[in-house]
């Protein structure tokens, strides 16, 4: 089933104890993105109110006792979008109660499926599919009907992988 709107919303809201995402797009070409990114890259300042929406709704979910993480995944060098991600942001994602880690894949795969392919799993159950066209904007969304178990074990070897966000930065030496 594809997830639009408000049915997205829904499917998305309605978690009870946890929703984790595996993010493995390079670049993500979201429209409502585009000026900050042009000014990241012109090396504005960022703004106040940067992704303030998100920030709201992640801290809603950890004040009703839910958590929320995701491991994103690198390859070096870091693409822009990466480096926009890393600078302005995942610091407030972490901050709004969001736990991200870093799984950096440059020299190593794990036996992840590494084939662009975006995830969110719900209370370790329920899949959602995020599609993306090979420029990073995304196609749609769908429910993945079938056995979470493959996505149990690659969230397992990512988490066992990834380090956190800030430890991660450190060895970019910025």
């Amino acid at each position: 089933m594809i997830l639009d709107g408000e049915n997205w919303q829904r499917f998305f809201d309605s978690f009870e104890q946890e929703a984790w995402r595996f993010e493995a797009q390079p670049t993500y070409t979201m429209p409502a993105e585009q000026v900050n990114i042009a000014r990241f890259k012109r090396g504005e300042t960022k703004p106040a109110d940067h992704n303030v929406r998100w920030h709201q709704r992640v801290q809603g979910f950890v004040a009703s006792g839910r958590r929320i993480g995701r491991v994103r995944i690198v390859r070096r060098p870091l693409t822009d979008y990466q480096r926009y991600q890393f600078a302005w942001g995942i610091p407030g994602n972490i901050a709004a109660g969001e736990d991200i880690r870093v799984l950096d894949v440059t020299t190593e795969s794990y036996g992840l499926p590494l084939s662009g392919q975006d995830w969110w799993m719900f209370d370790g159950t329920r899949i959602a599919h995020l599609n993306f066209h090979p420029d990073g904007t995304q196609i749609n969304r769908e429910t993945y009907e079938g056995s979470p178990e493959p996505y149990q074990e690659w969230k397992r070897i990512a988490l066992e992988h990834a380090v956190p966000f800030a430890e991660y930065v450190k060895t970019l030496g910025v």
